[in-house]
């Protein structure tokens, strides 16, 4: 697996197992429902902030980038 474009998460049975469900609703497979969860909560903290959703996903992605690297 390219550990540069995936990573996995640990979350408990009952998260999985209500992910799972919901998706399967959707057609989604857990991970693509997780990014479906993702992009509806960016869109809230978004609209909270007065922030467009493309600069504050770009500022969450850049924090994310340096916790991931170890800063």
């Amino acid at each position: 697996m390219d550990t540069s474009k995936w990573k996995s998460v640990a979350v408990d049975i009952d998260t999985y197992k209500i992910v799972t469900a919901m998706g399967a609703k959707g057609f989604r497979r857990p991970g693509a429902m997780i990014a479906k969860l993702v992009d509806s909560e960016l869109k809230i903290i978004a609209k909270k902030t007065s922030k467009s959703v493309e600069k504050l996903k770009a500022e969450l992605l850049a924090q994310g980038e340096k916790k991931l690297n170890g800063k």
